[in-house]
């Protein structure tokens, strides 16, 4: 396969969440497999800690009665030969600094997240300017993979500006869906800068509370897919379909479901430069020990080798389960857990993981924002990894979670009722449970899933560790994820 991944965030140069580690893995994967990929991104402030070279390309991208001039400089993926081409406009992308609160998308404002306001024409660009990229990249491609609303306008303009250009005949398109819960939705005013008829502004096609990006990807690409198989059944329905789920199943047809992988290149505790101790599956329980105690430190908790830690590394947001967590710690405190949390997001949820913290500093430990080492030892360190979340497209902890020998405890929805298998008491004489899976969305559900896990934990050690060494086993690694996807291109190939 020859495949052109075009993402508005790429693991290494520029992130924000789990699209850009799929940008980065999902391409090496392929590679490996022997198809020919390239990746495409915006050239962000971020993305100059990466060595990056400027190349003689130099793409005209129509904007409304404009024509903007951009350059195109080039890198490669970390550990790998897969170039990445990126798209160089200034005043659209190059604003990120972290110190003065400005990301790849939002800006804090009076201690607020707000979108950027242009944050559609800037979108529209990067989609226009990937289409100019094509006959740039030395190989013609046969597959154009878009993924979320930043470059749902992608499938658009293939087939309606680019439909029998020399060159593009044989490309088709490829968008998936990461969490459908953003849409990228703007003023109808905003078809003025794209080129695209006016007619193509009906609720069949680009509308939907505004001018739809993600809405437009999915009419417009050949094949649609998401990142777990519960999550394509999920969107389909009210509950999880956030206004689009009528549109998804009349296209069941093209709709997939395909699991994230994990890279273990740079999640395994067999090589992890980032923890205290290295381990495998055979000195788990010899090793695994030396990180918890190392991550205890790092939080500033009591060094207590007998208190089963909670880790949660996530987005603080109600849809990580976050609220559940406040709700059920006082209990989980007094069963003698601590709980460590590192994120960043919603004001009112850190405020009360802060005063969490500051009641309990022997028990609580927070860290506001990201930090990859902390990172790696939460996932190393903690004897149970806590994803409680409201919905979750596919998810990647839970997988770093197995590798490292931390049963997750997480609700099941989307790709956490796909990737882990409940410690049921079947599960458990079968040897399959490589985890804690609850149904309910409360506290109450959590704080009981978490007793179990704990009772397992601290009276039954030999079925606790049998799913530790269950989980170690399994395999979610990309290059199972690249197969399927190989098979998703060769299906909309044949559209």
């Amino acid at each position: 396969m020859r495949v052109l991944l075009a993402a508005s965030e790429v693991a290494g140069f520029a992130k924000t969440g789990g699209l850009a580690d799929v940008a980065a893995s999902l391409p090496r994967a392929l590679a490996a497999r022997g198809d020919t990929v390239a990746v495409v991104m915006p050239l962000y402030n971020a993305c100059r800690k990466q060595p990056v070279e400027r190349t003689h390309i130099v793409l005209p991208v129509p904007m409304g009665d404009r024509v903007l001039a951009c350059r195109v400089f080039r890198s490669r993926l970390p550990n790998s030969d897969v170039p990445v081409f990126l798209i160089e406009h200034a005043p659209f992308f190059e604003r990120d600094d972290q110190r003065a609160g400005r990301g790849l998308y939002q800006q804090r404002v009076n201690g607020n997240q707000t979108d950027y306001w242009d944050n559609g024409a800037r979108f529209v660009f990067f989609s226009r300017a990937v289409l100019e990229l094509v006959p740039h990249l030395g190989f013609a491609p046969d597959i154009l993979h878009a993924n979320d609303w930043q470059t749902g306008l992608v499938p658009v303009f293939l087939k309606e500006l680019y439909r029998g250009v020399p060159g593009y005949q044989r490309l088709r398109s490829v968008f998936t869906i990461h969490n459908i819960a953003y849409q990228g939705s703007f003023p109808r005013e905003l078809m003025n800068f794209t080129g695209l008829g006016s007619h193509l502004y009906n609720p069949a096609q680009l509308e939907h509370w505004g001018f739809n990006f993600l809405k437009s990807g999915i009419v417009f690409a050949d094949m649609v897919n998401t990142v777990s198989p519960t999550y394509a059944r999920e969107i389909q329905t009210g509950e999880f379909g956030y206004g689009l789920e009528g549109l998804l199943a009349s296209n069941h047809w093209k709709l997939w479901g395909i699991v994230n992988g994990c890279d273990y290149d740079e999640w395994n505790p067999a090589t992890d430069k980032l923890i205290a101790s290295k381990f495998d599956a055979k000195t788990v329980f010899e090793n695994k020990p030396l990180c918890k105690a190392d991550v205890q430190r790092k939080f500033a908790i009591a060094e207590d080798a007998n208190a089963p830690v909670l880790g949660l590394v996530a987005r603080l947001a109600h849809q990580k389960g976050v609220d559940l967590v406040l709700a059920a710690a006082p209990g989980l405190i007094d069963m003698g857990c601590q709980l460590v949390v590192l994120g960043d997001g919603d004001r009112d949820l850190q405020n009360g993981l802060q005063y969490l913290r500051d009641k309990h500093p022997d028990r609580v430990g927070v860290y506001f924002g990201f930090n990859e080492t902390l990172a790696h030892a939460v996932e190393a360190g903690s004897d149970l990894f806590l994803m409680p979340s409201r919905y979750e497209p596919c998810g990647l902890n839970q997988l770093y979670s197995l590798r490292y020998g931390t049963p997750p405890i997480v609700r099941g929805t989307g790709g956490l009722a796909d990737t882990v298998v409940n410690a049921t008491l079947e599960n458990l004489a079968d040897n399959l449970a490589t985890g804690f899976v609850f149904g309910d969305y409360s506290a109450h559900a959590l704080y009981e899933t978490v007793r179990w896990a704990v009772a397992l934990y601290r009276d039954q050690p030999a079925q606790f560790r049998q799913i530790v060494r269950t989980a170690m086993a399994q395999d979610w690694s990309w290059s199972r994820s690249a197969d399927t996807y190989e098979r998703l291109y060769r299906r909309a190939q044949g559209m």
